[in-house]
């Protein structure tokens, strides 16, 4: 048993080092594109609704006039670098040729590879591609309660198709996972072995996961690049923010195409620019994706190409964009304090020690004012091995020193002892791997009554 955690061990660690040689320059390189386009175009394009009948007939899939190459001229136009594409949406249908399954766009009338169309046209241009693609898939049953293995199975096997057979991926942006909206959790669809498996086929491809409205804002927890989707209530500070980030808008009323945008009043050229693509690229190391619908012919309306026009009339990229401090990095293994039996000195009022380990970021457990140095523990409920801790504040971060320590067979042992790594929310302890059931933190100095909103525990 002991070797083969160290081997688990060692292999983490020779992926870990190999995958992080270059993470934050290609987050740099992803901060320096500044501006793109998002392309929603999938069979809820030929729907009412965004989210259509999951078992709506590829025959809808029907564009008499599709042309990839006029989405790419008007992305550059906007001074755009990059176009991403949603491969697969919430309604399970493939826009590409795939073997995983019959929903696909080979089984509609139209009967062409629309990823392929898709990256040549922008290749053509001298326009970067990277591609969406959801984890929830309504049409699959790949849904909370409906997890099984050959699902799993399939989601590996789409994304290998869409790494191997379309060249260079600059990033993928996936979206339906651990959302409070999709709940598929991280471990239900392991996020490690996707990951992994992404960065095996292609290293330099970012992994971007849409779920700022879960995760704080100071951590890259289970993505690359920190993701805000505007639209949501998700907003990035122009001011504090010091994470590689993505910030996307659509520049018609909703993702996907609807009867009305030809005629629709679009989002203001002049709007965008001042209040996103400017002070995101030079305040807030954010990469600006703008959504522009194309319609049931396969094609962006006169009045979109009109506005794109105009966004790059009004701006001219950044000649160099801020240099990206250094972070922590990503977040990318299972949480195996998550639900745990925890223990803590007094706690204020229901503030119990049970809700720092919740997997809410909305909860926390919080310490009586009165006691000197608090302490919070959790028990692992067998020797496993760990290499990483993190803690979550709740509220205004109050921490200013603490204690970090494991035990194995009842004898403690200090990871960190000393004054707070930083002054945010999110503080990230990473050490050599250690075999441990339980771990606690004691805390020393803090502003006010310490409030701990998730402690994660890591292997």
């Amino acid at each position: 048993m002991k070797r083969i955690i160290l081997s688990s061990l060692l292999s983490l660690v020779l992926t870990s080092a190999f995958s992080q040689t270059s993470l934050l320059e290609r987050q740099q390189q992803f901060v320096d594109l500044q501006f793109g386009m998002f392309i929603h175009y999938n069979i809820p394009t030929y729907a009412p609704e965004d989210w259509p009948d999951p078992d709506l007939s590829p025959a809808v899939f029907n564009p008499t006039r599709l042309d990839c190459r006029q989405w790419a001229r008007a992305a550059k136009d906007a001074h755009m670098s990059y176009g991403c594409l949603t491969t697969k949406h919430h309604s399970g249908f493939c826009i590409w040729d795939t073997r995983t399954t019959d929903y696909n766009v080979m089984q509609s009338p139209l009967k062409r590879d629309v990823v392929r169309e898709f990256v040549d046209a922008f290749r053509a241009e001298g326009l970067k591609v990277m591609l969406y693609y959801s984890i929830l898939d309504t049409h699959h049953r790949l849904r909370p309660g409906h997890i099984e293995p050959w699902k799993i199975s399939m989601v590996k096997a789409q994304l290998t198709e869409l790494l191997t057979g379309y060249g260079p991926i600059e990033a993928l942006i996936i979206d339906g996972w651990d959302a409070p909206w999709s709940r598929i959790s991280y471990d239900e669809v392991p996020f490690g072995e996707i990951y992994a498996l992404v960065k095996r086929l292609q290293p330099d491809c970012l992994v971007m996961d849409l779920n700022a409205a879960k995760y704080p804002r100071e951590g890259l927890f289970y993505t690359d690049i920190k993701s805000y989707e505007q639209g949501a209530g998700q907003k990035i500070s122009t001011s504090d923010n010091r994470l590689p980030a993505l910030a996307c808008l659509p520049l018609q009323r909703t993702w996907f195409w609807k009867e009305s945008m030809p005629t629709d009043e679009l989002r203001s050229p002049q709007w965008l620019v001042d209040e996103n693509i400017r002070p995101y690229t030079e305040k807030a190391y954010c990469n600006f994706i703008l959504n522009a619908a194309p319609n049931r012919d396969g094609l962006i309306d006169d009045n979109a190409v009109a506005a794109l026009r105009e966004i790059g009339r009004l701006w001219t990229p950044l000649r160099q964009t801020p240099h990206l401090p250094a972070n922590d990095g990503p977040i990318i293994g299972r949480n195996i304090a998550k639900g745990k039996p925890a223990e803590s000195s007094w706690s204020y009022d229901m503030n119990i020690m049970d809700f720092a380990n919740d997997d809410d970021f909305t909860t926390s457990w919080q310490s009586h004012r009165l006691v000197e140095n608090p302490w919070w523990t959790v028990d692992l409920q067998e020797p496993q091995p760990i290499s990483m801790v993190t803690i979550t504040e709740g509220g205004t971060p109050s921490l200013k020193a603490y204690r970090l320590e494991y035990a194995l067979n009842g004898e403690w042992h200090v990871l960190f002892d000393g004054p707070s790594p930083n002054a945010l929310r999110v503080k990230t302890h990473r050490f050599p791997a250690v075999v441990a059931d339980h771990v606690r933190i004691t805390i020393t100095d803090s502003a006010e009554a310490p409030s701990i909103s998730e402690f994660g525990v890591y292997q």
